[in-house]
């Protein structure tokens, strides 16, 4: 597989991947109880954690050719 399809199949992925975690961490966002540090730990986790799934990704997306 090229490179090039390669990265742009990792793009649609990424894209795919962001929408459905921003969608399950509103869900579960709403189910937290009204307190600002609950919030904010919450939503600071969940705005940093999303990298660590994207990371195998993107190393396939960035892999020379086999």
């Amino acid at each position: 597989m090229s490179a090039r399809v390669r990265k742009f199949i990792g793009g649609i992925g990424i894209v795919v991947f962001l929408a459905f975690y921003a969608w399950a961490l509103v869900s579960i966002g709403e189910r937290l109880p009204e307190h600002w540090a609950a919030e904010l730990a919450f939503y600071g986790i969940g705005g940093l954690a999303w990298g660590v799934p994207i990371l195998p990704l993107i190393s396939w997306m960035n892999r020379g050719r086999q």
